[in-house]
């Protein structure tokens, strides 16, 4: 019984190590538009398009088509515990899902 109840909980373990770790969050900009916003291991989805992570500086997260060597030039900025997305110029508000 020991062995089975072992062999259980490590094979359960097991599959929990495949799944894939992301963050659903609807974003509205001032004009009151939405759109959904996908955070996904090292990635970006918005808009219809794929960022990179570029890296952070204290609680900003800097994405992009291609990371620039100063990463606060990144085309997206966003802030998680504001919910606050800069994507070049236009701002939105997210919360997650």
């Amino acid at each position: 019984m020991n062995k089975l109840t072992v062999l259980l909980v490590f094979s359960m373990g097991l599959a929990a190590c495949g799944r894939e770790t992301y963050t659903t969050w609807s974003c509205i900009d001032s004009a009151g538009a939405k759109s959904t916003m996908i955070l996904k291991k090292a990635q970006m989805q918005f808009q219809d398009r794929s960022y990179d992570y570029c890296g952070s500086l204290g609680p900003h997260s800097y994405f992009g088509l291609k990371c620039p060597a100063q990463i606060q030039e990144a085309s997206n900025t966003f802030v998680p515990d504001s919910g606050k997305l800069i994507s070049n110029t236009s701002e939105f508000q997210c919360n997650a899902l």
